[in-house]
């Protein structure tokens, strides 16, 4: 796999063959293909696990900053491996099987994840119990990758920040405010 990853620094993945990945690797084809059925299956399982290293889950104390810290670590982490995420999505729409793999590995993980600081915040009452959380999860993640697809806007701290404050605002338990 970190064949597989330094090739997909070089180029893009549709321009990298399965003799690449292993001329790099120093193995023959059939050990490739014993393991994964194409190089997008192998360069999926390099990127989630170089993500699942990079990444961790933050526990601040404060569901949004939390939060913040978690958009910010992914933003982070696709500013130099976006074009790879881009390319996951478009193998996702070419092949279903491939898309199937891609939710299970890739982005089940990473939902869990997140779900955890969403559920901690809950448990905290800084957010409200009654919200759907899988629409929280996609609106946490969901202007990053617009963002990363359409290239319109950075995808920095600061714009961690606002995103997750304008979706605080409509999430946070206002009971617990009042108070």
């Amino acid at each position: 796999m970190t064949a597989t990853l330094h090739l997909l620094k070089q180029q893009p993945l549709r321009d990298i063959t399965i003799e690449a990945i292993a001329r790099e690797a120093g193995v023959g084809k059939v050990t490739i293909y014993r393991w994964w059925p194409s190089k997008a299956y192998v360069a999926l399982d390099a990127f989630s696990k170089t993500m699942n290293k990079t990444i961790s889950v933050p526990d601040t104390g404060n569901g949004e900053n939390d939060l913040v810290e978690l958009l910010r670590l992914t933003m982070n982490f696709y500013s130099s491996t976006g074009q790879m995420f881009s390319e996951f999505l478009a193998e996702c729409k070419n092949d279903p099987q491939f898309a199937i793999v891609f939710r299970e590995r890739f982005l089940k993980p990473r939902r869990e994840a997140s779900r955890e600081v969403l559920e901690r915040a809950i448990n905290r009452g800084e957010i409200d119990s009654a919200v759907d959380r899988e629409v929280v999860l996609d609106m946490i993640f969901g202007p990053m990758v617009f963002r990363l697809m359409a290239g319109h806007g950075p995808l920095n701290r600061k714009e961690a920040a606002t995103m997750i404050s304008t979706l605080f605002r409509g999430i946070e338990n206002r009971s617990s405010k009042a108070r």
